[in-house]
């Protein structure tokens, strides 16, 4: 009887393309919930009556969740398997959205932010190896094509969709999450039939010791992916926390769905622009997004002090270009220079350079708004990032294998 249960379990188990397709949503579904919030940021700062200093730390404490787990539950999956521990991500993801359902002031915010990184810190882990593992040996170019694009599509449908319901539906601040929490329940539906790749999977085994490491011998070459992916995540994380202030204060748009849209329209060229540019040269392509970094920031800024919406438009393709060549050239390069006993470790450390970029600029950007005004913000901001990527093509081109 045992053996026919067995066998009928087989049987039902998503294979191939379909299981492709439910791990990219769990990739998907997860970092959309780290966008579902941009369009509604403005709604939650009039009804809780806080400073733009607090909404850019609202937006940045979800890279402590998202480094919390890369830290201790990196390699979760590999002890506990794939399937329990993506299950396990997106019931966290659950207890996030009750959290902002249920939120009646900043500090429920706030944890709510947290909560939401470390499930998607835990799902992005997951559902890449996954991936990896799916497609096989043969094609791991594909799979990160894959994950890469996956998350770029969740986070712009999500901004999308929360815009539009936050403008032209009841329940603003509720209706978005709920028709989350449905989509949710179903890619984890999906994922219980999702063929598991972990042979002998034994959750008894977890180790939460931190799982960073940087050999000495690739460190002058890991500083130019490094700085990439801070550089990239910074100008997301600028468009994801502080575009929508920007569009109702200086364009003078109080469109929610506004807010979404120019979301959507940065995911989109990335998703396109890493899909298209999947055979160029890995360290091409980071470099190439380095060179277009400086004047993607530029283009940021002439949008803050043009006041003008073409502007922000053709500033957002810019700043999507550079973004869809970086972040996936600089991920594989990194996984080029990592020696195959630790790459899993050395990912992670590049994952907390995009996080802490995710955040730490963000969080200066609206201290400075606050402090002085918007536009010496934004230039800040700009010079920095130009520094940073000018440093990173120094590095790119004198430390090459």
């Amino acid at each position: 009887m045992a053996q026919v249960e067995a066998a009928y379990v087989y049987r039902v188990q998503l294979h191939g393309t379909s299981a492709l397709a439910a791990v990219a949503m769990l990739i998907g579904v997860a970092f959309g919930l780290s966008t579902l919030i941009t369009p509604l940021y403005p709604i939650y700062q009039q009804q809780f009556s806080f400073s733009q200093i607090t909404l850019t730390l609202i937006y940045a404490v979800y890279a402590i969740g998202n480094v919390a787990a890369l830290l201790f539950f990196g390699r979760a999956s590999d002890r506990a398997g794939r399937r329990r521990a993506a299950l396990s991500a997106i019931a966290t993801l659950i207890i996030a959205v009750l959290v902002f359902l249920l939120a009646n002031g900043i500090a429920m915010l706030y944890i709510a932010r947290v909560l939401s990184g470390f499930g998607i810190g835990v799902a992005s882990g997951t559902g890449n190896a996954w991936l990896a593992e799916l497609v096989g040996q043969a094609d791991k170019a594909r799979a990160a094509t894959i994950g890469t694009s996956a998350n770029f599509l969740g986070l712009g449908f999500s901004a999308l969709l929360s815009g539009l319901l936050a403008q032209y539906a009841p329940w603003p601040l509720h209706l978005s999450f709920m028709i989350y929490l449905v989509i949710l329940c179903a890619v984890a539906l999906l994922l219980a039939f999702t063929q598991e790749t972990v042979r002998q999977a034994d959750p008894r085994h977890l180790s939460v010791h931190p799982q960073l490491s940087l050999p000495r011998e690739i460190r002058p070459q890991f500083v130019a992916p490094a700085i990439t992916g801070f550089g990239l995540m910074a100008l997301v994380g600028y468009y994801a926390a502080l575009m929508p202030a920007m569009l109702l204060h200086e364009l003078n748009i109080t469109s929610h769905a506004a807010a979404g849209a120019l979301f959507f329209e940065l995911a989109m060229v990335v998703a396109v622009v890493i899909v298209a540019t999947q055979r160029l040269v890995s360290r091409t392509s980071m470099m190439l997004s380095l060179a277009l970094m400086i004047p993607a920031a530029g283009t940021v800024v002439a949008a803050q002090t043009s006041g003008m919406l073409w502007v922000l438009v053709a500033a957002t393709a810019l700043v999507g270009v550079s973004t869809g060549l970086g972040y996936r050239g600089s991920l594989q390069v990194v996984n080029q220079i990592a020696p195959s006993d630790k790459r899993a470790a050395v990912l992670s450390t590049y994952f907390v350079f995009c996080f802490i970029g995710n955040a730490l600029p963000v969080i200066g950007a609206g201290v400075l708004s606050s402090l002085t005004n918007a536009t010496v913000a934004v230039m800040s901001f700009a010079c920095v990032i130009a520094a940073f990527a000018a440093v990173a093509l120094i590095f790119a081109l004198v430390y090459r294998r």
